[in-house]
């Protein structure tokens, strides 16, 4: 049930676009600690799981598809990212990357991380 055909980016592994994501961020002012806070909130994945999905190189299908527990929170993520809406995207490995990518883009935009993590949301849901 790879997807793989449909979407390269599926079999980039997850430690290829990470120092990306942390480059991103660390230019705005935000830390690598904040960057995988926000990571750990989406997929559920701890720390020790985050690093050693890193070291192993991972492919960004089967780190979402193996995350522990999505955070059900993550449907209150709204907007734009690449041209396209994340809340309108079908396929559900593109849209899961896509919400951690806005996350991404919240916090080097400089939002609050109570904002970017959807506190409120997770309490009431």
């Amino acid at each position: 049930m790879k997807a793989t055909r449909n979407h390269r980016v599926y079999a980039m592994s997850f430690a290829s676009v990470y120092p990306h994501y942390v480059a991103k961020v660390e230019r705005k002012g935000r830390t690598k600690a904040e960057l995988d806070e926000v990571v750990r909130w989406l997929t559920g994945y701890s720390q020790a799981q985050l690093e050693a999905i890193l070291a192993d190189r991972t492919d960004l299908e089967t780190f979402f598809a193996r995350a522990p527990r999505m955070n059900p929170a993550r449907d209150q993520i709204k907007g734009v990212i690449c041209g396209v809406r994340v809340e309108e995207i079908e396929e559900p490995t593109m849209r899961e990357i896509r919400y951690l990518d806005k996350l991404v883009d919240e916090l080097a935009k400089g939002r609050p991380m109570e904002k970017v993590l959807r506190v409120a949301a997770s309490v009431a849901g």
